[in-house]
């Protein structure tokens, strides 16, 4: 009985450890290469043997459960550094349910002759239910979403994050199937083919290096605005980083001071161009919440924003709360052209639960006394482009960004450039930002396109299509990145595809699911005590 509990002790530790290499993956750090080794560690410990036990479904759930914990606790802190533990606690745990799952279908699948591959697969299909529900999902931790430095990021220029994140676990599986030949619990028989596809997965990867966008992108240098190269037309963007007053949930009391910061920053912007410090750019982009008075309603905020597009000369993507004539809100970004004033406008289409709304409120708000914070905000329609500049922009507004489908649809409708507004205020000096524009360079690759990130109080970002950060802000600091970049029609593999690759992933997963089921059913019988 004591070395049953010594080894479900030290299994625990490994399953926590495992999950915490999957945290240290990702950004601000640069170790991509443990998210493998933390699969691989997590799967070694699920289909383990020792003294001819097994672990159990059971075990398999706890196991997968302790490693949720100890990638998502560390992972997700800025969920609550405003509203204290329990939101983020509680989001971790529901999380965390997910990688549980995960445990269960491992044991059922660690048995099979194709357990790597089958495994992968198993992986992806429960990114695709955290991802998708309840709520709209959480994709959020994705780990295709801490590989923006790893080598299998071209994968995602086929199959957008979800093959990136395929490619990751097969590594992961493929590790633990050399472990567990080394260490005699499986034999070579069973998981050649599997470790074959893995290394394959990694030459496709690198090979397809070469056929990435190229980066027909640079920092602008003062030689001018709109132009052509070989590769087509280019244009010269800005973001506006402004700052704010205070960090936190009340960041918008001063929902002025924060306007006037991005219409004094941009007025900087201009006297740089007067001067010939950088060149006059084509199209301003500010980030989301940079004016939460509403322009359409308030004339002052009006006035201040024509008055910077007049100054410098450009239409600006200003971010803005709208309150709409049947008195719903929404989170917007509004084409903003001098004198001719608003245009096009996006509005966020995928917001946020618990907070740019409150699904159950009534019940919610029983556990926490910042539920009534959580705002009203409806979500918009349309297909994410906006047209200014003559330019086709793909906008995905902060949270939007997580999603797969946001700026799919915006790239096949015409899109020509990214930009991300997004308001990281709320979220302090956390690692919420660093996360974000992670993924704002993985939506680079996947769909060959420049990306724009602009931020309220950082990190705003200019980055390649290939997925590398050409220049980025310091938190809290106002900052104005000028960025030629150009503006591009084809498509990626992943554009064209959309979903189609998680889809396969997901049905293969099934299939493999469904037969070790059956299989089970008709020739398995559980041998010795479950852990």
């Amino acid at each position: 009985m004591r070395a049953a509990s010594v080894r479900i002790g030290l299994t625990s530790i490994a399953a926590v450890a495992a999950g915490l290499l999957l945290f240290a993956s990702f950004p601000p750090r640069h170790l991509w290469f443990l998210a493998p080794v933390g699969l691989a560690l997590l799967v070694t410990v699920l289909i383990s043997t020792s003294g001819g036990i097994r672990v159990s479904k059971k075990g398999g759930f706890g196991y997968g459960f302790l490693t949720g914990l100890g990638f998502f606790v560390p992972l997700l802190p800025w969920i609550g550094v405003y509203v204290g533990p329990l939101p983020w606690l509680a989001l971790a745990a529901v999380e965390s349910v997910y990688i549980g799952v995960f445990g269960v279908v491992v044991v059922i699948l660690g048995r099979s002759r194709w357990w790597p591959l089958s495994v992968a697969l198993a992986w992806s299909l429960v990114e695709w239910l955290r991802s998708s529900f309840p709520f709209g999902g959480f994709p959020w931790g994705r780990v295709a979403f801490g590989q923006p430095d790893g080598w299998l990021l071209p994968l995602a220029s086929i199959g957008g994050a979800p093959l990136l994140s395929f490619g990751v676990a097969l590594t992961g599986t493929g590790l633990a199937a050399v472990v567990a030949v080394a260490t005699g619990r499986r034999t070579i028989r069973g998981w050649t083919a599997a470790l074959a596809t893995t290394v394959a997965a990694s030459l496709v990867a690198v090979a397809l290096i070469p056929t990435l966008a190229s980066d027909d992108v640079e920092v602008a240098d003062g030689t001018g605005g709109g132009g052509s190269t070989d590769g087509g037309r280019t244009i010269t963007v800005a973001a506006i980083q402004g700052s704010v007053p205070r960090l936190g949930l009340d960041f918008n009391a001063q929902r002025r001071a924060v306007l006037d910061n991005h219409v004094r920053e941009t007025f900087r912007l201009v006297d740089d161009v007067a001067a010939g410090r950088t060149p006059k750019p084509d199209l301003v982009v500010w980030p989301e919440n940079a004016s939460d008075i509403d322009p359409l309603r308030n004339s002052d905020a009006a006035e201040e924003i024509t008055a910077a597009s007049e100054a410098i000369g450009a239409p600006i993507l200003v971010g803005s709360v709208l309150v709409n004539a049947d008195r719903t809100t929404t989170n917007s970004v509004i084409v903003w052209n001098g004198v001719d004033g608003p245009g096009e406008r996006h509005d966020k289409k995928i917001i946020q639960p618990f907070g740019e709304y409150l699904p159950y409120r009534s019940f919610f708000r029983l556990f926490s006394e910042y539920a009534d914070r959580a705002g009203y905000f409806v979500p918009g329609t349309g297909n994410g482009v906006v047209h200014a500049a003559g330019v086709a922009v793909g906008i995905a507004t902060c949270y939007e960004v997580a999603f797969d489908r946001a700026l799919t649809e915006s790239v096949r409708a015409g899109a020509q450039f990214i930009a991300i507004p997004t308001n990281n205020a709320t979220f302090g000096d956390t690692e919420m930002t660093y996360q974000q524009l992670a993924m704002s360079r993985i939506r680079a690759v996947e769909h060959g396109r420049p990306v724009i990130v602009a931020a309220t109080s950082g990190i705003s970002a200019t980055v390649s299509p290939r997925g590398e950060i050409l220049q980025q802000s310091d938190l809290f600091v106002p900052a104005a990145l000028t960025q030629r970049i150009e503006l591009r029609d084809d498509t990626t593999v992943a554009t064209d595809l959309g979903a189609i690759p998680e889809i396969l992933l997901c049905i293969a997963a099934g299939v493999f699911i469904l037969a070790a089921i059956t299989r089970g059913r008709k020739t398995i019988r559980e041998s010795g005590d479950d852990v």
